[in-house]
This record gives C-alpha cells, structure tokens and sequence, in this order.
C-alpha cells in the first residue's frame, strides 16, 4: 500500500480517467475557489443594492445589481463544473454528462433571472406611476403568466441540447393537450377569463360591483376567482368565467352617480305652495357643495296624493356618500316643507257612515 503511495506522487502514473491526485486535487481548488469566489462578490453587491435600491441610480446599474444580488447557487456550481471540466481530461461519455449538468444549471439560472427581471419591470412601473389599481388586479395574473412562459421556454431549449427531438415531443404534447383541455376546460376557462379582465380591465381592485345579485368591493382578482366584499362584511368568492358571462354594474367607473326621490303632497296644498317647491327643492340641492341640482317636476296626481319627482347628482361618486347625501337633502326638505306648512301625505281612507246617506222616503 506504501509503495502503491510512493508510485502515485512520484511517477506520473495516471489513476482515474487519465488525471493523477496532483490535477484532481488542483481541479478541486479551482472550482471550490471559482465557488465562493462568486459566492462573495453576490453578497457584496447584494448587500449595497439593498441599501441603495432607494437612491436615484440608473436604471440598468439597478437592475444589473438586482440580478446580480438574486443569483442562486445553480449557477456557481455551474461554473465550479466547467472549471473543473476544463482542467482535466474525460472520457467523451462523461464529459458528455458534465457539459450536458452545465448546461441545464445555466439554463435554471437563466431561467431564475428571467422571472426576477420580470418582477423587477413590474416593480418599476409601479414605482414610477404611483399606486395603480387596475396594475394591482393584473400583477398577480401577470406574473404567473409570465412564469409558465419562462418555464416553458427553458425546458424546451434544454431538452433540445440534450439531444431530445422538440418537434415530435411538441406533436406529442399537443394530442395529449387536446385531452388535458377537455378535462381542464372550467380551469382553463376560468384562467383565459382572468386573462381577459387583466388586459380589459372591465374593473379593477377597489371598484364597487353589482353582479347579478351580488355587490361588494372587488378585494382580489385572481388566476381563478375575482372575491368581493360585501356590505354585511361576507367574502364572495366568484368564477372570472361565470364574471364575464354576467352584466357587471362599476360603480367604481361612474363619473356621477344619480338620485330620484318621489315626494308625495296632500291635495288641500295652496296653489302658491305647490309652484314654489320646485325652486324650494333646486335651492335646497343647491346647498350641498358635492351635489348637483337636476330636475323637479310635479309628475302623477295620484290616488291619494299630488307626487313630485326630485332628481340630482352626486360628485365624485361613492356609495355611500350618496347616501349620506340624500339624507342631507331629505333632512333640508322635512325642515322646509314644515317652515312653510306643506304637509307630506299619506295614505287615507274615506269612511262613510250609512246615516250619513239620505234615505228616499217611500
């Protein structure tokens, strides 16, 4: 065993595939060294990127630092396996495999950077323009979108280095598709669905929404479910499919929202009092400062009443401030009507008794 040693450092007697200890040992020392080598020089500039993201440096040396602080290991071991390849000598087969390792963890980092790169877009465009609604429904979509195109790119362009024929295995996929389709339609419909809110953008996370029966806040917009929250304070959870198939009503989109108010006047009323309050209602509208007066009009004699129609609009409109509104506005009316002695009516019956009705002698 001694002499066997001896023979190994002082001969150059090759050991395994063709390279002796002295090159193992000096191929080892190089990868380990190319190894935190990178390790190192990744936590610098993470480090500084973390404490200079804020600071107004340009963009490309920003996202170059971002990339560079997010690298993951895949990669030095990558180059760590080059060097080492490259220092000493294989048998084809296994310089095959080594290449083929490189390769693969090139492409997963490649891979990683390319969906950092993507959040880092995303990221600016939301610092640049400030909160952003319709940018906040689509992010999440976006992102995962953009994921599965990443993913989808770099296993296509590794299994053709490895060897691997992509045309007959993206033929094979797509019968194989058709049936994963038709088992997966409702998701697939759902996910397309999402898609089209993303890029449409019918509403957004904030807007108020009545969908058929249901209304809420919209909270999240998913890659499945849209959820709002309702008034009671329940989560509805919702299809985007089922979403799309149904009116939607945005409150969040109206520039004005409008209120109609019937006002119901005893006929006993004096003439005067009745042309006066239309121009009583348009002065009362008047002096709310986010209201605007649009119509009033004495509209139906009615059964038991003389019925008037009130119509305004709110500003800058939210649910419910139109109706702290219009209890503004009702609460000026209720004080009007009784300074100037105009009664509300209210439904009245006439009873008539049977001696009041004359009798015909016989």
């Amino acid at each position: 065993m001694g002499n066997f040693i001896k023979n190994t450092f002082e001969t150059p007697e090759r050991l395994l595939y063709g390279n002796s200890i002295a090159e193992w040992i000096g191929a080892a020392f190089v990868g380990l060294a190319i190894w935190f080598g990178l390790w190192f020089v990744r936590g610098i500039v993470a480090s500084r990127y973390k404490h200079t993201a804020n600071i107004a440096h340009p963009t490309v040396l920003r996202f170059v630092a971002y990339l560079i602080g997010n690298t993951k290991q895949a990669l030095f071991l990558g180059a760590a396996l080059y060097a080492v390849k490259e220092s000493l000598v294989f048998p084809p087969r296994v310089e095959r495999l080594l290449s083929n390792a490189v390769l693969l963890l090139l492409l997963l980092q490649i891979g990683l950077w390319a969906g950092r790169a993507l959040a880092f877009y995303l990221e600016l465009k939301e610092r640049d323009h400030g909160p952003d609604r319709s940018f906040e429904g689509s992010l999440n979509i976006i992102r995962f979108l953009g994921r599965i195109l990443i993913c989808s790119l770099i296993v296509l362009v590794g299994l053709e280095n490895l060897g691997v024929n992509i045309t007959a295995l993206l033929a094979g996929l797509g019968v194989g598709g058709v049936a994963v389709a038709l088992a997966l339609q409702n998701v697939l419909g759902d996910l397309f669905a999402s898609l089209s809110i993303a890029l449409d953008k019918p509403f957004v996370v904030g807007d108020f929404l009545t969908i058929d029966t249901f209304s809420g806040n919209v909270e999240r917009i998913g890659i499945k479910t849209t959820r709002l929250r309702s008034e009671a304070g329940e989560q509805i959870v919702m299809s985007n499919a089922d979403i799309l198939k149904s009116r939607v009503r945005n409150y969040g989109r109206a520039q004005e929202l409008r209120a109609v108010t019937t006002l119901r006047v005893a006929y006993n009323t004096p003439t005067d009092k009745l042309l006066a309050i239309p121009k009583l209602l348009e002065k009362i509208v008047g002096e709310q400062s986010n209201a605007r007066f649009d119509r009033c009009h004495l509209k139906n004699f009615g059964e038991w009443a003389l019925q008037y129609e009130l119509s305004y609009f709110r500003i800058s409109p939210d649910t419910h401030p139109l109706l702290d509104l219009q209890q503004a506005v009702n609460f000026r009316i209720v004080e009007e009507f009784r300074k100037i002695g105009v009664e509300f009516a209210y439904p009245t019956q006439r009873v008539v008794a049977a001696a009041d009705v004359p009798h015909n002698s016989v």
